[in-house]
């Protein structure tokens, strides 16, 4: 097997790990399951992974490791209305290409936890937040509460259009409304024209 193949493999099983995970917890989540998911046999599965915690472990390292190429990509941008359409248009596409390692994030939002406004897994989430400029280890404020929120909706709706197989057609539209979210309304439209829901 090719390394570009068996990397493609490899980054299909953890995203749909990363899923399963987000259902059923880690510890509920066989590795029968996860081969089942990615149609392989469990001995097929722990040739790429020898273990459920081994391959716990790598989707957590897929996580960082998305984190530092969104980072890499808006780092350079000084904090801005141009680094946050900058960092939301990266994260959407990070969240239609990965969907899987999305709804694990997404996670402890969905449980109420308060590392939905605070992250302190170091990986994606972590990495969010910073690509908007803000430290996750800072106290709550109003624009972390705002980005904590376009990240809800950029990943529920990331996932409900890649379920949907709408990824094209709701790309621009989740841009907007994670702009809107963050409190800066589309640009050149009016206010009023931003307040309008389309039929």
């Amino acid at each position: 097997m090719t390394r570009p193949f068996r990397q493609q493999v490899d980054e299909s099983i953890l995203d749909q790990a990363a899923a399963l995970f987000a259902r059923r917890g880690v510890a509920k989540t066989s590795v029968q399951e996860v081969a089942d998911a990615v149609g392989l046999s469990k001995t097929g599965l722990l040739h790429h992974f020898p273990s459920k915690d081994a391959l716990h472990e790598a989707v957590v390292a897929q996580a960082v490791s998305l984190g530092e190429r969104v980072l890499a990509q808006v780092r350079h941008l000084p904090a801005g209305v141009d680094r946050d359409r900058s960092a939301i248009e990266v994260l959407v596409d990070v969240a239609f290409a990965h969907p899987g390692l999305v709804a694990m994030l997404l996670t402890p939002v969905m449980q109420g936890s308060s590392d939905a406004i605070k992250p302190a897994d170091g990986g994606i989430g972590g990495a969010a937040f910073e690509a908007f400029g803000l430290d996750p280890l800072t106290p709550v404020t109003e624009r972390s509460v705002r980005v904590a929120g376009a990240l809800v909706v950029l990943a529920v709706l990331g996932l409900a259009a890649h379920r949907s197989d709408q990824v094209a057609t709701w790309r621009p539209h989740i841009i907007a409304t994670c702009f809107d979210a963050l409190g800066h309304g589309r640009p050149g439209a009016s206010r009023s024209d931003s307040d309008q829901v389309e039929d």
